[in-house]
């Protein structure tokens, strides 16, 4: 393929680098990427990789994201795209990762993504957190180590989100009763004491598929850390969820606790506020409807 940029030429090198294999590029495929990130698939005669681009000043938010599918991989629980190499290319930061062709979930990929993610979350640490921060989309996501999961929720999830939604001029009730809840977070808890376990942290029905060549269910864009497991439950019920076999299918392995019906609404409240804070007020009404609903379970 002629005339192609300094750009894709050092990535090219970078592949090469960590491949040991010589890559040259036949065709270069614009795909989406969400709506952080830009997207390429770069295809030669015999293999290719997906690309992600963004703003150099992303770099960390790749490193963080690198890091986060090593970890997920090293569990081989579940099918995670293998991560090649992140780095600064001219004026832009990339990831490279295996390209994995994709298809829609079925029945039966859905129920072994139940039972994989099971799996998962039985890998454990000590403590909760992370041994790096991230972001969860484009937003830091702070992992300090705790030895407590309510002050880590309450501090590093909740708090921080009501911090930012307060910087970014949702002030008010939303803040004033976010606070509240936040005070009595530990009622949420009273019955409850969860381990840390590993998350995928941004699980949701466009963070999952499955592989088109041999019909294995397949996660990625991770926001890794360890927490409670309802955490990432909860997510994969906010956005659509999946099919009732992948429910079915983990509650068999790993049964949750009563609780959870209502403490998922208070893991999903982080979402809904992160997407207040990046995307803005057409999420406000769904925060302080969540928050409203948390407080009026205080007895």
């Amino acid at each position: 393929m002629k005339n192609i940029t300094e750009e894709w030429q050092l990535i090219v090198k970078k592949i090469e680098q960590n491949t040991k294999q010589p890559f040259v590029i036949n065709n270069i495929d614009s795909v989406s990427g969400g709506c952080i990130n830009s997207a390429f698939i770069l295809q030669s005669e015999n293999s290719s990789y997906f690309i992600k681009l963004n703003q150099a000043k992303f770099l960390p938010m790749f490193e963080a994201e690198f890091a986060g599918l090593k970890e997920l991989r090293k569990t081989k629980t579940i099918r995670i795209p293998q991560p090649i190499v992140c780095g600064i290319s001219a004026d832009k930061t990339f990831l490279v990762l295996e390209n994995t062709p994709l298809t829609s979930s079925s029945k039966q990929s859905d129920t072994q993504l139940g039972q994989k993610l099971a799996a998962l979350h039985q890998i454990r640490q000590p403590f909760f957190g992370w041994h790096i921060d991230n972001t969860i989309g484009s937003t830091p996501q702070p992992n300090p180590r705790s030895e407590n999961w309510v002050s880590f929720w309450q501090t590093h999830r909740l708090g921080f989100q009501l911090c930012l939604a307060e910087t970014n001029g949702y002030g008010g009730r939303l803040i004033q009763s976010g606070k509240k809840l936040s005070e009595v977070l530990h009622f949420f808890f009273s019955d409850y004491h969860p381990s840390p376990s590993l998350l995928h942290g941004d699980l949701w029905s466009g963070n999952a598929a499955v592989t088109a060549t041999d019909g294995q269910p397949v996660i990625y864009d991770p926001a890794c850390y360890y927490g409670d497991r309802e955490a990432d439950i909860a997510m994969t019920e906010l956005f659509g969820g999946f099919g009732s076999g992948f429910y079915t299918a983990y509650s068999t392995i790993y049964p949750l606790d009563s609780g959870y019906s209502i403490r998922k609404k208070l893991y999903n409240l982080y979402h809904i506020l992160n997407h207040l804070n990046l995307f803005g007020e057409g999420y406000l009404y769904q925060a302080q409807s969540l928050i409203d609903s948390l407080l009026s379970e205080i007895k």
